[in-house]
């Protein structure tokens, strides 16, 4: 994990492998943004100029290095765009210093040091770039496949030194060091801290989002939980095949009876003794989704191993909640299963009798997310939170509507689906609120059982919401995020979101339970 320290020495007296300023796109050319005067002093006030010959124009995730003057202790200045210069007073907002700073570590990448001299007039600005900056400087440790666990390699030594080429060629940027940042106020330092464990656990997700299936199945993933309850303070429970027989969790076993590895139910909670507000974060976990006997047509299997976001950004949230400390009672449920065909496998036409006791046919094998959801939803309800929020990579619907940055929200309550849009923008994730509208709701009845678990083609990914609306227990608020767009990115990098594994939803889910812990849910 890339260290984040706080400075108070000048950006031109700072010793590091690079100093980053911010350079904005003005009416007349490339204007130098705050917190690189001492840089521009050493340039003779002409940092601009020399930028614009370069060809720089400040536009937003542009970069451009260049030797530093003679005055400064680091070598090299990045120069990374902001984007159009602000209006008069309103300063750069969040997003576009996280943007900023994430773009500036990535380019960054193999470094020791990077001093980052981006505006910084607040706390909360100081928080957007240490964000951005973390977030920027992850890479996934390719030399063992699973995230670097060198104790499950047959060869330690060769796994190590791969591992330290690795991080000499592609490693992340060392240390980034904030100047402006105040290490001996409160604030600052708290800023600093979130931001730090926020990351981690944003990373955490993404190296299990990264990880090929045949290292991940849902026993790996449940012991992955358990390991890191156990390190945080945290309550498991693990209901293996035979307990989710026992308990009927017939979504979670249909779903998982194709594969050889079985699926798993996984309970984990975090509790505050002045706590006041209880939520419940339910995540879907397919390990891997072939389709099942609906197999995916070729061209849309390769990055089936995403398909375990939600239950990712749901651990993630739950240990993030503990290492803050949040006055929240939090409980994830991790309802993981690999959906395999096979001769064990569900058939399309099959009725399953789900936790809870409600029958599903179903029509499709690979709307399996919605099956495993639907027990878990039922069986976080039994519970009582104050809400359930889930979340999955659900729907191709959904990245047709909305694309590949922004994810779907929906819920049962007008006032709460307000409130997470606006939790989400606040933490820099991009959404849109969804309606579930009531006419579609006919289109999943079944004449051989409760219901289907297909409806109407068009609007399936509301379809899909108002499947697992059905599961939820009467006077709970419920919410669904639907990430499929943003969860994996097969693109190349841009700002602070890496090309693979990407983290979406947890900076959400953790900003809602700060909210909670400060009584507020919408």
């Amino acid at each position: 994990m890339t260290a984040l320290t706080l400075s108070t020495s000048s950006a031109a007296a700072l010793r590091a492998d690079a100093v980053v300023v911010g350079v904005a796109k003005g009416a007349k050319g490339p204007v130098v943004a705050a917190g690189a005067e001492a840089v521009d002093k050493a340039f003779g006030g002409k940092l601009a100029a020399v930028l614009e010959t370069l060809g720089a124009t400040g536009a937003e995730g542009e970069v451009t290095k260049l030797p530093a003057a003679s005055g400064l202790k680091a070598p090299v200045v990045l120069a990374v765009g902001l984007g159009d210069v602000p209006a008069k007073d309103d300063g750069y907002d969040a997003e576009t210093l996280r943007r900023a700073a994430g773009t500036a570590s990535r380019a960054l990448s193999g470094s020791k040091k990077g001093a980052f001299a981006l505006p910084i007039e607040d706390v909360a600005s100081a928080a957007a770039v240490a964000e951005g900056a973390l977030l920027g400087a992850y890479t996934y440790d390719k030399s063992n496949g699973n995230g670097g666990s060198a104790k499950d390699s047959k060869n330690t030594k060769n796994a190590k030194d791969a591992k330290d080429a690795d991080k000499k060629n592609n490693g992340p940027l060392a240390e980034v060091a904030l100047v402006g940042g105040k290490p001996r106020d409160k604030a600052y330092k708290a800023a600093a801290e979130r931001a730090s464990a926020l990351v981690e656990e944003i990373n955490r997700a993404r190296d299990l989002i990264n990880t090929p299936s045949n290292l991940l199945n849902p026993a790996d993933f449940a012991a992955e939980a358990v390991a890191a309850a156990k390190e945080h303070g945290l309550k498991t429970e693990v209901l293996d095949e035979k307990a989710l027989k026992k308990g009927g969790y017939g979504g979670i076993l249909g779903v998982g009876q194709g594969s050889e590895a079985p699926p798993r139910l996984v309970r984990i909670a975090y509790t505050h003794p002045k706590a006041e507000k209880t939520l419940a974060l339910v995540g879907k976990g397919i390990t891997y989704d072939s389709g099942g006997i609906s197999l995916k047509p070729a061209g849309h299997n390769e990055t089936m191993k995403c398909d375990m976001s939600g239950a990712a950004a749901v651990f993630a949230t739950v240990v993030a909640a503990a290492r803050l400390g949040l006055r929240v009672n939090l409980t994830g449920w991790l309802a993981l299963a690999e959906n395999m065909p096979s001769g064990s496998a569900t058939r399309p036409g099959d009725v399953l009798s789900m936790y809870g006791g409600k029958t599903v046919e179903v029509l499709n094998t690979d709307a399996e997310g919605r099956l495993v959801l639907a027990d878990a939803i039922t069986r976080a309800g039994e519970e009582k939170p104050d809400a359930i929020v889930d979340v999955a990579t659900l729907t191709g619907a959904m990245v047709l509507a909305l694309g590949n940055r922004t994810f779907g929200i929906m819920t049962n309550d007008e006032a709460f689906r307000t409130s997470l849009h606006e939790i989400a923008e606040e933490a820099g994730e991009q959404s849109w609120p969804m309606p579930l509208p009531t006419h579609l709701r006919k289109g999943i009845d079944s004449p051989v059982a409760d219901l289907a678990n297909m409806g109407e083609r068009m609007g399936g990914g509301l379809v899909a919401g108002i499947f697992l609306k059905e599961f939820v227990a009467d006077g709970i608020t419920w919410g669904h995020l639907d990430i499929a767009g943003p969860a994996f990115n097969e693109a190349g990098p841009f700002g602070y979101t890496p090309k693979g594994g990407t983290g979406a939803a947890v900076r959400t889910l953790v900003r809602l339970a700060e909210r909670a812990a400060d009584g507020d849910l919408g």
